[in-house]
């Protein structure tokens, strides 16, 4: 990793305020902690023989695409990459799991608390926390579900094209056993433009329950895998 590489993501790792608003320490950004996890996360991942490859991207906010998703066992490699690579991940979830006395535990561990029940697309929600932090990440399952699912939400999108914040792709590859982050793109807000090279990212890769992986690679049409983006109504 080079000197400005590493400089730009130790910056992201570390930057706690944001706007005029707190970013909590999670467990990956806790000192002393994060530090400690960082070295178990390499020890665990040199043993079970997986390598990291790539680098974290060093613009301090975008939305990290978390693929493929067929296991449980994905997130913990996801947080073991993440350590590694210093990328201070976030993750939206619903606001009754943010509960008493479990709430606490999940901002540690990286959870924004989102109201669905609040007025206003949870696309916009999401974007506008990108708004009140300087330095923001917020990583995305596409698939939503570790069940077999042809059709991506493409709420990840929205969010980025949204916020005018960039898309990483982020991946876990059980076949060659390495898993890192891809391409970074800006989305030109066609997603019908954006879909090909996204496809053509996650042809390649492997879940751990392949048969469960519904691919962005599919044969399904992008208008069979969009969402409706702020403003639109589904049809």
């Amino acid at each position: 990793m080079s000197q400005s590489t590493e400089a730009g993501s130790t910056k992201a790792w570390t930057q706690a305020s944001g706007r005029g608003h707190e970013l909590r320490p999670t467990l990956l950004t806790t000192p002393g902690v994060g530090l400690l996890v960082r070295w178990i996360s390499r020890l665990l991942l040199r043993l079970l023989g997986w390598r990291v490859v790539g680098s974290a991207p060093t613009t301090p906010r975008y939305v990290l695409v978390a693929a493929p998703h067929t296991s449980n066992w994905d997130a913990f490699y996801l947080v073991m990459m993440a350590s590694v690579l210093r990328i201070p991940i976030r993750w939206l979830g619903k606001h009754t799991l943010f509960r008493f006395p479990f709430g606490g535990l999940m901002r540690w561990f990286g959870g924004i608390a989102v109201d669905r029940r609040r007025r206003g697309g949870q696309v916009a929600r999401a974007a506008r926390l990108f708004e009140r932090f300087d330095h923001l990440v917020i990583v995305v399952p596409p698939e939503g579900t570790r069940a077999r699912n042809d059709r991506w939400k493409t709420g990840f999108y929205y969010i980025a094209t949204t916020a005018e914040v960039p898309v990483a792709l982020g991946f876990l590859d059980y076949a060659s056993k390495t898993g890192g982050v891809g391409p970074l793109f800006l989305p030109s807000g066609d997603l019908d433009a954006d879909l090909p090279r996204i496809r053509e990212f996650y042809a390649d890769k492997t879940g751990l329950r392949q048969a469960m992986f519904g691919n962005a690679a599919s044969d399904e049409s992008s208008e069979a895998v969009r969402e409706p983006g702020p403003g639109q109504e589904s049809r």
